[in-house]
């Protein structure tokens, strides 16, 4: 039985795997976040392009080929249910709609696709979260040597 059939009749997106897509910047390059419910653990191929004055132009993909402009200025991570296109050196000719596509591999639902609009002046800094999990170990290392660190004086009193 093909588990991505829609169980109730509302629920006809029941395969959506693009559950959100946002845009940010991350010092001088805009990361885009593609996030997706893994429905499968079949391999999973991509597609970041933008479209601007009516033409798709494709930043970075696994799918087809990416343009010259954009292919030494564009890389991605994959994450568990995240896939994340950075583009350096973002300016305001970079503008434009932004689209992820995904596909697993076997997987007849089609392509999964979402836009975003992507405006310099309208973009907000990333909330650095790897920069953020390196703090909080760091800080969190702090706050535990303290208690050691009072107990330690104590002793030496």
């Amino acid at each position: 039985s093909n588990p991505c059939l829609p169980v109730p009749v509302l629920q006809v997106a029941h395969c959506q795997m693009i559950k959100d897509l946002s845009a940010c910047l991350l010092g001088q390059s805009l990361r885009v976040d593609c996030r997706y419910e893994n429905k499968t653990s079949n391999p999973l191929t991509y597609e970041f392009s933008i479209t601007k004055d009516n033409r798709k132009r494709v930043i970075h993909s696994t799918i087809s080929v990416s343009e010259n402009i954009y292919r030494s200025r564009a890389n991605v991570t994959m994450h568990k249910n995240l896939v994340c296109l950075y583009l350096q050196s973002f300016t305001t000719s970079d503008e434009g709609v932004y689209m992820c596509e995904l596909k697993a591999t076997n997987d007849y639902t089609g392509n999964q696709i979402k836009n975003i609009t992507v405006i310099k002046d309208k973009l907000e800094k990333c909330a650095g979260f790897s920069l953020l999990i390196q703090n909080t170990s760091w800080l969190l290392l702090l706050l535990l040597s303290l208690p050691l660190l009072q107990a330690v004086d104590f002793v030496s009193l």
